[in-house]
């Protein structure tokens, strides 16, 4: 049996068909507001299309995007050329979107002033950040087409003005897609080189769209990180940059620039011409001042009188060496005095008789030593006979003398009692003229 229902991808397959062989869907001119705009990471735009009665969903893939000036924004009206066609996976149609640029001004103007305002809210227009132009560069470097008007004008000003400057021409693109990179290249070359002094960059005029290469962000970063200070002269006087506004100084043309950039050779002569008349002055004010001073000195005492002060320094040293005279004087006098009171005083004292009194002191002392050495040996000897005396009373020879005796064994014991005596023992008695030994036959103990 024939299946009669389609799928929803058939279906969906079916009629993105119709929308993609439609001739008026295939290329569509819309005008309308944006709403949920959404710049996906991988760089696809989408966003909503709508009026006062409905709306349409869209995108605009990358490879679309990327040229655009602008940057779109919710409740921006935009006019959009592109084609509608259904998107399968979600089966819905949306619109495609080519090309698209801002409804009422122009794509280039709006993208100038979004840039603008991004850069101003950064600051790089703050004149802060302004570098200070040398009043009198060695080498300057000129960024420019080299075939254009600008160039021819910017060396004749040059050689005109200032003739001692070195110039050197880095050639860059100034418009065209690649004219952005070029300038950039350029700038960076420039602040490599180290014998630079200032950058001129500038192009003749043109319309917007050619002079939009000085207006790319790329461009205005270079410009404010370059280390070199940068004059900006794009087109005539009424085109201003963003350039114009990142540089350091802007010029409205390139000639402008080229005479902002070095002094004339008649401002050089005025400055020369004040440097000298500064210096005559100083030099005439220190002559002027030398000569006052002179005349003070020629003036003063001592150079009107000199004679005067040396005769004042001559009576200064006369009354010194006067001083010091008496000073010498004074003691000489004194010591003389005092030699002469000592020489007196010794003089009143025979030295033969001090000599005498002092033999005479001398004699005295010794017999005082003589007596009392005497005394000492006299009291010395009655005690040393004192004590023989005593001695000789202890002797027991003398005591033996009157009578008495000493009884020993015959182990030389002394014998004290007869209970240390035995019958027939032999004994022998110590007498003072001798000793006798004997043997006792009978003991006989007192009661």
């Amino acid at each position: 049996m024939e299946d009669k229902y389609l799928s929803v991808t058939a279906l969906t397959k079916y009629i993105k068909k119709k929308f993609d062989v439609d001739q008026h869907l295939n290329h569509i001119l819309l005008r309308g507001e944006i709403s949920n705009y959404k710049h996906h990471s991988r760089g696809h735009m989408y966003l909503t299309i709508k009026d006062e009665q409905t709306s349409i969903r869209a995108v605009m893939f990358q490879r679309q995007n990327q040229t655009l000036k602008f940057r779109p924004e919710d409740g921006m009206k935009v006019l959009i050329t592109g084609y509608v066609s259904v998107f399968e996976s979600q089966g819905q149609y949306q619109l495609y979107i080519q090309e698209m640029e801002p409804d009422g001004i122009g794509a280039l103007y709006l993208a100038f002033e979004q840039l603008k305002e991004k850069l101003a809210q950064e600051g790089l227009f703050d004149p802060a950040y302004k570098k200070e132009l040398p009043t009198y560069p060695k080498k300057i470097a000129v960024l420019t087409s080299p075939t254009g008007a600008a160039i021819r004008d910017i060396l004749t000003t040059l050689e005109r003005r200032y003739p001692i400057a070195s110039v050197l021409i880095i050639p860059v693109l100034v418009q065209g897609k690649q004219a952005a990179a070029s300038i950039v290249s350029a700038i960076e070359q420039a602040n490599e080189l180290n014998d630079l002094d200032v950058i001129i960059l500038g192009r003749g005029g043109g319309s917007l769209e050619e002079l939009w290469s000085f207006n790319e962000e790329v461009v205005a970063r270079a410009i404010f990180h370059s280390t070199l200070p940068v004059i900006s002269a794009v087109g005539h006087e009424t085109d201003i940059t963003i350039s114009d506004m990142v540089a350091d100084l802007r010029a409205a043309t390139p000639t402008a620039a080229a005479e902002l950039a070095v002094p004339t050779q008649a401002e050089l002569l005025e400055r020369i011409h004040k440097i000298d008349q500064g210096m005559e002055s100083i030099v005439h004010h220190q002559i002027r001042h030398l000569n006052e001073k002179l005349q003070r000195l020629q003036g003063s005492y001592v150079f009107k009188y000199p004679g005067r002060l040396v005769e004042e320094k001559e009576q200064r040293l006369d009354r010194a060496v006067e001083r010091l005279s008496n000073q010498l004087v004074t003691i000489y006098q004194t010591k003389k005095d005092q030699y002469t009171y000592l020489e007196k005083r010794y003089a009143r004292i025979p030295l033969q008789r001090n000599m005498n009194q002092r033999h005479q002191s001398i004699l005295e002392i010794q017999k005082r030593m003589d007596r009392v050495i005497a005394q000492q040996i006299d009291q010395k000897k009655n005690q040393f006979t004192k004590h023989l005396t005593q001695l000789d009373l202890l002797n027991p020879t003398r005591i033996m003398s009157r009578g008495y005796s000493i009884t020993y064994n015959e182990n030389n014991d002394i014998l004290r009692s007869v209970q240390q005596i035995d019958p027939e023992d032999e004994l022998h008695i110590q007498l003072t003229d001798g000793i006798v030994k004997s043997k006792v036959q009978q003991i006989r103990k007192d009661e």
